[in-house]
C-alpha cells in the first residue's frame, strides 16, 4: 500500500499553520495509477496555472491603482479605445503564439469587465465619502 507524504515533507516545508490541505502546486505529485508522462505534464499544467494566477493577482493589484487614479481624475471607469487597441494587440500576439485569438479576446474581456467593476466600485466609494 502506497502513502502519499504530507505536503512539503519532500522538501522539509510543512504545512503552515497546521493545515493539512495540499499545497496547491503539488495536487498531482505521488497520485497512484497515474502514468508518469501524464503525471509530468499535468505538473507543468499546475505550475502553469499557478502562475497564471499571480499574473492575474499582479495585474488586479496595478489594476486597482489604475481605477484610484481615474476616480481622483474624474476619469470615466472604462476606456473603449484603449480596449479596443488592446484587443487588437492581443489578437495579434495569440495568433503569434499559436493561441486562438477569439478566445484570446474572450478571456480579455472577461478581464476587462471585471476591472471595470472594480472601477465603478471605487468611484463609488470615493464619491460618498
Amino acid at each position: 500500500m502506497s502513502s502519499v507524504p504530507p505536503a512539503g515533507a519532500a522538501d522539509g516545508g510543512g504545512a503552515a499553520g497546521g493545515s493539512t490541505s495540499p499545497r496547491p502546486e503539488a495536487v498531482e505529485q505521488g497520485r497512484p495509477g497515474v502514468p508518469p508522462r501524464l503525471a509530468a505534464y499535468r505538473v507543468t499544467i499546475d505550475n502553469l496555472d499557478a502562475a497564471l494566477v499571480h499574473l492575474l493577482a499582479e495585474r488586479f493589484r496595478c489594476t486597482q491603482q489604475v481605477g484610484v487614479l481615474k476616480a481622483e481624475l474624474d476619469l470615466p471607469p472604462s476606456d473603449p479605445a484603449r480596449e479596443e487597441r488592446q484587443v487588437a494587440r492581443l489578437r495579434s500576439l495569440a495568433a503569434d503564439s499559436g493561441l486562438d485569438p477569439i478566445f484570446a479576446e474572450s478571456f480579455f474581456s472577461f478581464i476587462v469587465d471585471e476591472v471595470i467593476r472594480h472601477h465603478e466600485a471605487i468611484r463609488d466609494e470615493l464619491t460618498d465619502r
